[in-house]
C-alpha cells in the first residue's frame, strides 16, 4: 500500500530514504488522479522492499507550493533525497515501472 506523506513526515519517508521514492501529487477530485489510483497501488505492492511509494493530497499539503506542482497528478521521483524524474499527467503503469527501475 501507498503510503501517505504530508509537510510532517515527507523528510523522513521521502528526503532520508535509502530507496527510490515515488511521490503522488493528487487530489480527490481529479478524474485522471483517480485513473492512475490503481497503477500507483500496485507498484506499492510489487516493487515493497526495492522503492518506496507514495502519495501526497496537494489540498492537504504545502509540498506541491515547494516543488512547483501546478498540474495534477504529477509523479516525482526521488533518489537520495533529491527530484530526479517527473511525469505530469496519466500514464500507463509501464512508463511509471520503467522510471522506477532505472532508479534502482
Amino acid at each position: 500500500m501507498a503510503l501517505n506523506v504530508n509537510d510532517a513526515n515527507f523528510n523522513d519517508i521521502v528526503k532520508k530514504s535509502d530507496k527510490p521514492v515515488l511521490v503522488d501529487f493528487w487530489a480527490a477530485w481529479c478524474g485522471p488522479c483517480r485513473m492512475i489510483a490503481p497503477i500507483v497501488e500496485e507498484l506499492a505492492t510489487e516493487m515493497e522492499g526495492k522503492a518506496v511509494i507514495t502519495k501526497c493530497d496537494v489540498d492537504a499539503s504545502n509540498l506541491a507550493a515547494e516543488y512547483g506542482i501546478r498540474n495534477i497528478p504529477t509523479l516525482l521521483f526521488f533518489k537520495n533525497g533529491e527530484v530526479v524524474d517527473k511525469i505530469v499527467g496519466a500514464t500507463s503503469k509501464t512508463v511509471i515501472a520503467e522510471k522506477l527501475n532505472a532508479l534502482l
